[in-house]
């Protein structure tokens, strides 16, 4: 298991310094500081039985299964509306049809920011003859208030836990710095030094910003149908609400992707307009927020208090081509260094909106674009967007992207790749053909493992994904070794070390130093692929240059696990894909955008219903409902859940299947023979001792036999339990749990049998910890 799954140890001697001036004060309504100790006002909520826009608390169930859960097609809306009424004559359906259903979701007045929209079109000069079709199009750019989903992100009173309200530094018991959260980072403090020089702010909270953009594809068959989706969160809230996808990201706008002709796509003209398109939309649309950059204003926060906020600009989430368009440089350069194309990873300075404001008056544009990949007419027209907000630069905001820089960048694109082309290169066609093929064997021969993925036909399919990548990690260094040269497999051992290390949730100064080491290893053993011929020209490649800047990313902005393009992309599920799934594809987008609105209308409810206490009990009573027939599987294995995340405050527990097999001996001595173990009995009886002497931590094997309890009675065997663990880099829950199913049984789905490998790890300060009991 790596590290990054393993739970954190006990932070109960940690100590948090927080920023002093700019340290979140609660306040009234009217920005005035309270006293000490003082309550939060009273939230102003209707009667606690009031659940309007619903007649009650059954019509919010139905609506959110109807419309969220299940994504219920409108006419079959429709049918069940009608046999319900049939059904129900006296006191009829919750909703009349469909559109009552959604006049209902509508009308609810929380959660939900309009949408809202404005057009770009072409406004240089356009010369007589033939144009560029882009020239006369006119692009629609739709979006929402910031402002408002910032307020809608830090009113929730589900992070109310889970959030800071100042920059802090985190210390542990041996005072080495902690980064983990986003404000645990030196990059808040900073900034809170320099808000700090205004003495109107202090007593403020910071709330940086956080950005992230990509285009996704929807329907290749249909036409190659794209979106440009924009998502905003805040630095406040802890790394991990943010990776659980929930209420902490949101979908902000949809940009326009201008396109044209096969002749006209690699024009320069077309090229600015793109870039200018692209940065002047986010100008707009962020605008909302610029005046509270520099003066505050009040908010209220989930917890009931008011204060006083301050917005800044921070990290943007982002893959490497979005990197180039968003800190307007040449392909192939680095996005935060001027280390040049063609060495990387050599000597280079830091990027900054001022020092290419001295390039431009001390150099020409051929040389800015030579010899510090500078796009010409950049920083006029605030191109970056940055360039136009207070106290923002773009290259210190590029966010560190663990999936395409490290896990399918340098992992799969360049490692992978390599060694298949070293093996090319190394040996006859017909012997790497051979060596290729059992690499395939020894990945599909690994052991079902719980969170482990299993590849029955190796690593050789064409699309690959980011989870594909994570997974094929795992397995990919013991299926190689003894096939290449020491050199290639160290290679991959210390990117693989690299790996874990960044992506734990928590890292300290050892931590750091430990990635540097690796890097360093790393550097010096993939030389292997240069002087084998595999990379003649070197190594200087973006993404794998990023490995470089990680170690001052995590000073500045706390785990990378927090800002990971992934997240961005999980959430393209819920925003772009399914919606439009459900849309007719015919001009869809105002379709998405309805359907997102309703989306996040009907959590804001659920959530403002659970802080007033409404939903405490469940209406869905199952200790009545008898569990669904077996189908022809064997007794018990009709749980077919393999685990995801796990929401709520829930401790580290293993829960046995519903069922035992009923099919095997009930007694010690019969599941001997059953079993084949003969010392089955004298196991359960150590076992039992064990449970008998919690504080025992000797070598239970050196407890004579006749010491422990003999096993008598029945005992039941089951083929699955469910284990729940603390694993935040996981896609978890809130709270950082995650829940794995472990089987064992002789028969998987009509199929073979099936024994998951468990991997226990104990230690005794973690058992000291209370986290975990024998």
């Amino acid at each position: 298991m790596p590290d990054e799954d393993l739970p954190d140890l006990p932070t109960r001697n940690q100590r948090v310094e927080y920023h002093p001036l700019i340290n979140g004060l609660p306040c009234d309504n009217d920005g005035a500081f309270l006293h000490e100790g003082a309550p939060p006002p009273p939230w102003d909520h209707p009667l606690p039985d009031d659940f309007t826009p619903y007649d009650d608390r059954y019509s919010f169930e139905i609506a959110d299964i109807l419309y969220r859960r299940d994504q219920m097609a409108a006419t079959n809306i429709c049918d069940l509306m009608q046999a319900w009424g049939a059904r129900h004559s006296d006191t009829g359906p919750p909703f009349d049809n469909k559109q009552h259903l959604y006049d209902t979701i509508d009308s609810t007045p929380i959660g939900g920011v309009p949408w809202q929209s404005f057009t770009c079109q072409f406004s240089g000069d356009i010369d007589d003859g033939q144009v560029a079709p882009w020239k006369k199009k006119k692009f629609d750019v739709w979006y929402r208030d910031p402002r408002l989903v910032i307020h809608n992100q830090l009113g929730n009173p589900d992070f109310k836990n889970d959030i800071d309200f100042s920059a802090k530094r985190v210390f542990d018991s041996d005072n080495r710095r902690r980064y983990q959260d986003f404000m645990s980072g030196n990059w808040c403090w900073r900034q809170s030094d320099i808000i700090a020089e205004d003495a109107a702010t202090h007593g403020s909270t910071f709330c940086p910003i956080i950005l992230g953009s990509d285009k996704t594809t929807v329907s290749v068959a249909t036409g190659h149908t794209e979106y440009y989706p924009v998502y905003i969160s805040n630095g406040l809230i802890h790394n991990n609400v943010r990776r659980a996808h929930q209420n902490g990201l949101t979908l902000l706008a949809f940009l326009a992707i201008p396109k044209t002709d096969a002749e006209n796509k690699d024009s320069d003209e077309f090229r600015r307009f793109h870039r200018s398109l692209f940065h002047n939309s986010l100008q707009k649309i962020l605008e909302s927020l610029r005046p509270a950059m520099t003066m505050p204003e009040v908010v209220r926060f989930g917890d009931g208090y008011f204060r006083r906020v301050i917005y800044g600009l921070g990290p943007y989430i982002a893959d490497y081509p979005e990197q180039v368009l968003l800190a307007c440089i040449v392909q192939g350069w680095c996005s935060r260094c001027t280390a040049t194309f063609d060495n990387l990873d050599g000597p280079g300075g830091r990027r900054s909106h001022e020092h290419t404001l001295a390039l431009f008056d001390a150099l020409g544009k051929r040389s800015l674009w030579d010899d510090y990949s500078i796009v010409s007419d950049i920083m006029v027209y605030h191109q970056p967007f940055t360039h136009y907000f207070p106290r923002a630069d773009i290259h210190e905001l590029m966010a560190p992207d663990l999936l395409h820089q490290i896990i399918k960048g340098t992992f799969k694109d360049h490692l992978v790749t390599w060694v298949n082309e070293y093996l090319s290169l190394s040996y006859t066609p017909a012997e790497a053909s051979r060596i290729v093929a059992d690499i395939d064997r020894r990945i599909a021969a690994a052991p079902p493992f719980a969170g482990l993925r299993r590849f029955p036909e190796g690593r050789g399919f064409k699309q690959w994904t980011g989870d594909d990548s994570k997974a094929l990690m795992k397995v990919y260094l013991p299926a190689i070794a003894g096939h290449l040269p020491s050199r290639v497999v160290q290679t991959m051992r210390h990117l693989l070390e690299f790996c874990y290390l960044v992506r734990r949730h928590v890292l300290n100064e050892d931590d750091l130093r430990a990635i540097d080491e690796a890097v360093a290893n790393f550097h010096h053993h993939q030389k292997v692929f240069q002087e084998t011929g595999v990379r003649p020209d070197g190594f200087s490649l973006p993404r794998q240059h990023s490995l470089t800047h990680y170690r001052h990313l995590i000073q500045e902005f706390g785990a990378p696990n927090g800002l990971c393009s992934s997240i961005t992309e999980s959430a393209h599920i819920r925003a772009v894909k399914k919606p439009w799934r459900r849309s007719n594809r015919f001009e869809a987008l105002g379709q998405m955008l309805v359907t997102n609105q309703r989306l996040d209308k009907l959590a804001a409810s659920r959530v403002n219903f659970q802080h007033r206490g409404m939903l405490n009990s469940s209406i869905f009573d199952t200790n009545d409902i008898p569990a669904p027939p077996a189908a022809n599987l064997p007794d018990g294995d009709d749980e077919d859940d393999d685990g995801g995340a796990v929401e709520g405050n829930v401790w580290g527990e293993v829960l046995l299947a519903r069922k035992p097999i009923t099919s095997i001996p009930f007694d010690a001595w019969g599941l001997v023979e059953y079993l084949n173990i003969p010392n089955f009995p004298d196991l359960i009886a150590r076992f039992l001792y064990q449970y008998e002497h919690p504080n025992f931590h000797g070598n239970l094997f050196e407890v004579p036999i006749d010491d422990c309890p003999e096993p008598v009675g029945r005992i039941r065997v089951f083929p699955s339990a469910s284990a729940t663990f603390f694993a935040p880099s996981n896609p978890s829950g809130v709270h950082g749990m995650f829940r794995e199913r472990i089987r064992a049984t002789p028969a998987w789905r009509r199929g073979p049998a099936r024994y998951d490998c468990v991997f226990d790890f104990e230690d005794f300060l973690w058992r000291e910890s209370g986290l975990f009991s024998p």
